[in-house]
């Protein structure tokens, strides 16, 4: 499989971009963007997702949620944007300002100034401010559905084989959490609860149904 592939890593949001431009066949892509391709096909049993609290992909703040004025915009995730506009307009309903951050914006969350932040800075960050509001959390109490963030999109169709075999590669990778966790210096959370419980892989029905109900709900 792996003379078949090359491999890149970048951000979520970049990797869309790519795949927008035909500069990549395949992407782990924020679901969000999904619809801006003019062919779009999901080819992998597995995603990037969570059934509850997902720990990265939080507002961090020091003011209760309905004192907020101010979300600033995590710069890396088209997905973990498009899901805070859902919800705080259908579930949390308030009318923040809401403002794409450039890198450092996580020093400017103030007062009634708060932050959308994913990834690693989001779980360095848990005990730094009064208030975290987990997206994957509020999206699960206002839907009952799971929540898929990113997904193993193609942006033209694949032959059966490719993606018979690219789905048993994958499945493979899911296998090697332990070894993954052994390697990765982390004093701020604990990763294995995070790989096992937090996230969440399989893109089974229930996911699916998340999907496209979040579909249906962007701006």
């Amino acid at each position: 499989m792996k003379d078949e592939l090359e491999l890149f890593m970048d951000y979520p949001s970049n990797i869309a971009t790519m795949l927008l431009n035909d500069e990549v066949d395949i992407g782990l892509m924020p679901v969000a963007t999904i619809p801006s391709l003019k062919e779009n096909y999901i080819i992998s049993n597995y995603c990037i997702g969570c059934n509850g609290d997902v720990a990265s992909v939080c507002v961090f703040s020091n003011a209760p949620l309905k004192e907020i004025k101010t979300i600033l915009l995590d710069y890396q995730s088209r997905t973990s944007v498009a899901l805070l506009k859902v919800l705080i307009k259908d579930y949390w309903k308030i009318s923040p300002q809401l403002i794409e951050a450039a890198p450092g914006f996580e020093e400017k969350i103030d007062g009634t100034t708060a932050a959308l932040i994913i990834g690693d800075r989001a779980l360095a960050l848990r005990k730094k401010y009064k208030f975290v509001y987990d997206l994957g959390g509020a999206w699960k109490q206002m839907t009952k559905l799971p929540f898929v963030f990113a997904a193993w999109v193609a942006n033209k169709k694949l032959p059966d084989s490719f993606i018979d075999q690219f789905n048993k590669t994958t499945s493979e990778g899911l296998n090697h959490f332990d070894e993954i966790i052994a390697t990765t210096e982390c004093d701020y959370y604990d990763l294995d609860y995070y790989y096992h419980f937090n996230i969440s892989y399989t893109l089974d029905a229930q996911k699916k149904k998340g999907l496209e109900y979040f579909l249906s709900k962007m701006e």
